[in-house]
């Protein structure tokens, strides 16, 4: 289970040191160039005529053109092959999950020792099978690049998952989705962040 980030941890990006505009700046450009893009692999996965159909094409890493995901296009065919068996054979439990945790788990426990598949497969084959059954995040699960946000964050990135309360106040209105996408797409600048203050602090 996740535990409560201190709020030290939530106060890494102080608004003295220009965290708001940052903040600012981060949000409109995800709104901008990420948001849309998200939403709509949501809404197609929503669409598949059948959980097995979901199953097989959140399995196999491929979007609306037949083109592998960005994050999974590294992955080896015969892994992708191995997961996407293992996972429709388990399309009856897949049916019966009645929260994200427990389909994350699921997925997780089919697959992970499967040599190629790692935690952001787990997740990203997860949330779009839970698009079809409606089930969605309701915290931030940590994998390699949202745990790099996290740490970049000053947030307790050894946990599991994050609720949504352990973050910066700007982020907690936002689905944990685009909170997941947000840690991973702007972790260097988080981190930037963090030397700027560290180098202020030390000129005082």
């Amino acid at each position: 289970m996740s535990r409560r980030g201190s709020a030290q941890g939530i106060a890494v990006i102080p608004q003295s040191h220009g965290g708001s505009l940052m903040w600012d700046e981060i949000l409109r450009d995800y709104d901008e160039s990420h948001a849309y893009n998200e939403d709509q692999q949501i809404s197609w996965f929503r669409r598949q005529p059948s959980l097995r159909v979901a199953i097989e094409t959140a399995a196999r890493a491929t979007d609306d053109r037949e083109k592998r995901y960005d994050h999974q296009y590294r992955i080896r065919r015969i892994a992708i092959t191995q997961a996407t068996a293992a996972l429709l054979a388990s399309e009856r439990a897949l049916a019966t999950v009645t929260s994200f945790d427990d389909l994350l788990s699921l997925v997780f426990a089919q697959v992970h020792q499967i040599d190629g598949i790692g935690e952001l497969y787990c997740y990203d084959t997860a949330l779009r099978i839970g698009a079809y059954l409606g089930q969605f995040p309701t915290r931030v699960h940590l994998h390699r690049g949202t745990r790099a946000g996290a740490m970049a964050l000053g947030l307790d990135y050894h946990q599991y998952a994050l609720e949504m309360a352990d973050f910066p106040p700007e982020l907690r209105g936002r689905q944990p989705i685009h909170v997941e996408n947000i840690l991973c797409i702007y972790r260097d600048r988080f981190g930037a962040s963090m030397k700027t203050r560290t180098r202020r602090r030390s000129r005082c």
